[in-house]
């Protein structure tokens, strides 16, 4: 049973093992490390003649430029949950959880495939191969799928962070039709968020907890290269790619 938020406003204890793991997300101030996973390298020079036509340093893809580029990073975070929720439901936890929660993650799962699937036919559809992410290789050896906490745990740092992606990459976003199509994902994303965030941490005000509303009462959002650090920092992703040309503006 869920116990109320104590009159001081403290936190619970689930709420602040989910605090401290984003506060351990980000304090990684860059992706090339060891153990990463994700691996971004130095960028580009600006005044390097085709510098922003450039797809790939070597063997390692860019996610490209403009709309393109806005397009492969969220084809990169859909690919993560997809992976993510689909070892979820090949986990005992999953298997032996609450009817409830057992429904909430097959419908989470569900949807992230289709998000996948879409940013892949979307991409495919308007560039060539070369410039089409590719399928990516995950390590969840850090997440435990037989434990409730780690699965739910984990599941609100990816919600979350996906929420925050979309947010911060709204306004980089050049065609009217893309940003639609991203605005429609996110508030997906968020019901995720929210209904994972409702079932696992203590209060009943945690679906739209203070750590991820604001005083103006907007959603978080964080920029791509931001969002990127911190997915890199788990060391989920091991397929090494660039973000050289993102925009930023």
């Amino acid at each position: 049973m869920r116990q109320p938020l104590t009159m001081g406003g403290q936190p619970s204890s689930k709420k602040r093992e989910v605090i401290n793991s984003r506060r351990h997300f980000l304090k990684i101030g860059g992706l090339a490390v060891a153990g990463s996973g994700l691996l971004l390298y130095s960028c580009i020079p600006e005044d390097e003649p085709f510098a922003q036509e450039r797809q790939h340093e070597g063997d390692v893809f860019d996610l490209g430029s403009g709309d393109l580029g806005i397009l492969n990073f969220a084809y990169a975070l859909e690919q993560l949950e997809a992976a993510f929720y689909t070892r979820v439901l090949d986990g005992s936890y999953w298997a032996n959880a609450s009817p409830i929660e057992r429904l909430y993650m097959e419908d989470i799962q569900g949807h992230e495939v289709i998000h996948r699937e879409f940013f892949k036919a979307a991409i495919n559809s308007v560039a060539p191969p070369e410039k089409v992410l590719p399928e990516l290789e995950f390590d969840f050896s850090s997440v435990d799928f037989s434990d409730r906490d780690s699965v739910l745990r984990t599941s609100i740092l990816l919600e979350d962070t996906g929420v925050a992606a979309y947010n911060g990459a709204g306004d980089l976003i050049d065609l009217t039709l893309y940003l639609l199509l991203a605005g429609k994902i996110v508030s997906v994303e968020a019901r995720h968020a929210a209904a994972l965030r409702s079932v696992y941490l203590e209060g009943f005000t945690e679906f739209a907890g203070d750590d991820v509303v604001n005083e103006q009462g907007l959603d978080v959002a964080r920029r791509p290269q931001t969002i990127l650090q911190e997915v890199g920092s788990t060391g989920f992703i091991i397929t090494p790619f660039t973000a050289n040309n993102l925009p930023t503006e």
